[in-house]
């Protein structure tokens, strides 16, 4: 017997799945636009680096793997790593913490402990989409620094689509990980 689908009377979105996402960036059709990120199923263009957040990610992400390697973590800081988060979302947070650093492909989500972004102008999104979607992925910690602001957002324990913990430090203070154990950033400017 052959279905028939209900008539559509208005244009609906057509949501990318990773796999699609992936074959796409293969074939060049995001060369002209040199960075993008997969969420929710929509492809989306992302800005240029400028030297105030370029500048914060690099001493982020050397603060971060010192206090990893000297904890004697299993964990790798990764920068500007892609994570896969099924169905149809592939982030590419500033900074990755994950237990599986080797092999190819995308990070999954299910091996990141933490994640970091650092927002010059997307502040709103960073503490609002993209905290629904790493909190909706059960990513343990998701920390977002806020380069106007001086401040660095530290949000933990994901429920559904939200983080039910979050803490502000000032950007530059010492930072202690809320799920990692003996990770203590310290604190520089």
């Amino acid at each position: 017997m052959t279905e028939v689908l209900p008539l559509n009377t208005s244009p609906l979105p057509v949501r990318f799945r990773i796999e699609d996402y992936l074959l796409l960036d293969r074939s060049g059709a995001f060369d002209a636009y040199a960075k993008t990120e997969l969420i929710d199923g929509e492809i989306l263009f992302m800005n240029a680096q400028h030297r105030p957040h370029a500048r914060i990610k690099s001493q982020l992400f050397v603060a971060i793997d010192t206090a990893l390697r000297s904890s004697r973590s299993s964990l790798t800081a990764l920068v500007e790593a892609s994570i896969a988060i099924p169905e149809n979302s592939v982030p590419e947070p500033d900074i990755v913490l994950t237990s599986e650093p080797e092999g190819e492909g995308l990070v999954p989500a299910a091996t990141v402990a933490l994640v970091v972004e650092v927002a010059d102008t997307t502040l709103a999104n960073d503490l609002g989409a993209k905290a629904a979607l790493y909190a909706g992925a059960s990513i343990p910690e998701y920390w977002v620094v806020d380069v106007k602001g001086a401040t660095l957002h530290q949000l933990w324990a994901p429920d559904g689509a939200t983080y039910t913990e979050r803490r502000a430090v000032a950007f530059g203070q010492a930072i202690e990980a809320a799920t990692i154990a003996a990770l203590i950033v310290p604190g520089n400017r």
